[in-house]
């Protein structure tokens, strides 16, 4: 809005870096530019201020598509004023000599021209497609299709109106249809996300199957080796009986070959003692055999004093003695006679 200074019979107007100012009088230009400043009197003077900055102009409207389907489109329109004094020739951008604000609402125009314009475009393009393929297709399509009418459309090149962009933020279905249509996708994430966990427990089992398997396989050597483990213990236990056995024979037949050995020898001493006696009683009795009765007697005496217990008294009755004395008195005579007959 320009910056206008009263005075009792002039005005001074002060623009901006971004406001063309336009002063007219009796049908004609005076003063024209981005920026001016001057005086002018209000009795005379008719004032235009046209914006020569970007303009932000959001868009939201529905549209239809090919199969009935309501569809919501929201964008955003930057657009300019190129060409100021023919924005001004076609709408009233005017303003009060004394206030300096504009008389109409020349903004308000060109946004509704600017909606109405775009909104065609986009429902013209929309009416072609199906829902499927428009939300498939995305913001894109709608974009280009704006952009390309607005940029080519004679009427806002008449007004001096230029777009320098546009933005589609989103384009949206009914929330019931928006639902459905994320049923399908939200239905096969889901299936993906069961098969990979089918897949899992799938992997989970096929490795507890495995391990398993290797357990029962090891059990299995186990056992194996156990088995083998039992029967050489056996073999061994029946190696040690059989050789334990063998050494008791062998220690058997030595001992038993041993006491032959002794018995044998025992008797062959004995046989040898036995003959040695014979032969020491056989050479007593060939000593004894010239003996005579008396020295026999007396030798039988002194052998059976040696051999009686000891005699603390020895009593000598008469008869005994001359009893001994008889015989030793017939021995002496018998011994005589042996002589004489000799």
């Amino acid at each position: 809005m320009a910056d206008i200074a009263r005075y009792p019979v002039v005005r001074h107007l002060r623009g901006s870096r971004t406001t063309h100012v336009e002063q007219i009088r009796n049908g004609r230009t005076v003063r024209a530019g981005v920026g001016a400043s001057f005086w002018f009197r209000p009795l005379t003077a008719v004032l235009n201020e046209v914006p020569v900055d970007d303009r932000e102009l959001p868009l939201l409207f529905h549209a239809r598509t090919s199969d009935f389907q309501a569809v919501t489109v929201q964008a955003t329109v930057t657009y300019r004023f190129v060409d100021p004094a023919t924005a001004a020739g076609r709408i009233d951008f005017s303003i009060d000599p004394d206030s300096g604000r504009w008389r109409a609402t020349p903004l308000e125009q060109v946004a509704g021209l600017l909606v109405e314009t775009a909104q065609q475009y986009a429902i013209d393009m929309l009416a072609t497609v199906d829902l499927t393929t428009a939300m498939a297709g995305g913001v894109g399509p709608v974009r280009t299709v704006i952009a390309s009418g607005l940029a080519g459309d004679e009427r806002l090149a008449a007004t001096g109106i230029a777009v320098v962009g546009v933005r589609v933020v989103a384009l949206r279905p009914e929330p019931e249809v928006e639902k459905a249509l994320r049923t399908p996708t939200r239905e096969q994430v889901q299936a993906e996300a069961d098969r990979a966990t089918f897949e899992r427990r799938a992997v989970a089992v096929e490795r507890e199957r495995a391990i398993g398997e290797n357990e029962l396989q090891t059990q299995i050597e186990l056992a194996r080796r156990e088995e083998q483990l039992v029967s050489q213990r056996g073999a061994n236990a029946r190696r040690e009986a059989q050789e334990r056995a063998a050494a008791g024979t062998i220690a058997a037949e030595a001992e038993a070959r041993r006491t032959v050995t002794l018995a044998e020898a025992r008797a062959e001493g004995t046989r040898l003692a036995g003959v040695a006696d014979g032969d020491a009683e056989a050479a007593k009795v060939a000593a004894y055999r010239d003996v005579s009765d008396a020295v026999l007697l007396a030798l039988a005496v002194r052998e059976l004093a040696a051999n009686l217990p000891q005699i603390e008294t020895l009593v000598l009755s008469p008869d005994l003695v001359t009893r001994a004395l008889a015989q030793l008195g017939a021995g002496g005579r018998d011994d005589g006679a042996e002589k004489v007959s000799a």
